[in-house]
């Protein structure tokens, strides 16, 4: 077809991928069916995270193998 406009690149166009937002996992200890707001805390603490909780790192949480598993995962600096 006479007189069809087609856009034409520009040898030196650079095409960038678009940045996507980084995908945030869910916190690994935040939101267990066991959880009970420590009340020592500030009312604005009880954002339902384990180490807000009355049993943190008690022998009455279920998870402290978890947390335990965790620490020893640290190496000592």
């Amino acid at each position: 077809m006479k007189g069809t406009y087609r856009p034409t690149l520009h040898p030196s166009a650079v095409f960038r991928p678009i940045a996507q937002p980084p995908v945030e996992e869910e916190p690994k200890f935040h939101d267990r069916p066991c959880y009970e707001f420590n009340r020592l805390l500030g009312t604005g603490a009880n954002d339902r995270f384990c180490e807000h909780c009355r049993h943190y790192l008690t022998a009455r949480c279920p998870h402290i193998d978890e947390f335990l598993d965790d620490v020893d995962d640290l190496s000592p600096e």
